[in-house]
């Protein structure tokens, strides 16, 4: 039997993590990673203890739910949390960020981005990661190393 990539590895717990999502508008699953360890995961969903889309319905104000809190954000704001430094981590995404997730890789200093599937890449985005000399490279998850189907 051979062992998947790290990529996939990485990729494939960021698609798990996605799965526990409560906007019903897009699932999407964050890991940041260090020196091939876990550090860090998040899911887009409520803050702790709010109503949750699945819930209640998501509130959208001009076409953006904002009742969630963004995959990557919770997986970086995991980290302040706790205390565990993001410099020079690397983050593996369902769905590249947005222009704010964007904004706050590169000041958590993370260095370089992993997307699966593309969404909405906002060209200031991919702008921001070039001056902040921060990779981007898609990786799509080979589903053959996980089964993405939900049995109800």
């Amino acid at each position: 039997m051979e062992r998947i990539s790290w990529d996939q590895y990485f990729m494939a717990q960021s698609h798990l993590l996605a799965l526990r999502s409560t906007c019903t508008r897009l699932t999407v699953g964050a890991t940041i990673v260090r020196d091939k360890r876990i550090i860090a995961g998040g899911y887009n969903g409520s803050i702790a203890g709010g109503d949750h889309c699945i819930d209640k319905g998501c509130f959208v104000i001009d076409n953006h739910c904002v009742r969630t809190v963004h995959a990557e954000m919770n997986a970086l704001l995991q980290c302040a949390k706790f205390g565990v430094p993001t410099a020079d981590a690397e983050i593996y995404v369902t769905h590249f960020p947005c222009l704010q997730c964007c904004k706050a890789i590169i000041q958590a200093g993370i260095k370089t981005v992993y997307y699966a599937e593309d969404y909405k890449n906002h060209p200031y985005a991919i702008d921001l990661f070039k001056q902040a000399n921060v990779t981007i490279e898609k990786v799509a998850l080979n589903e053959s190393v996980m089964d993405l189907r939900v049995v109800k």
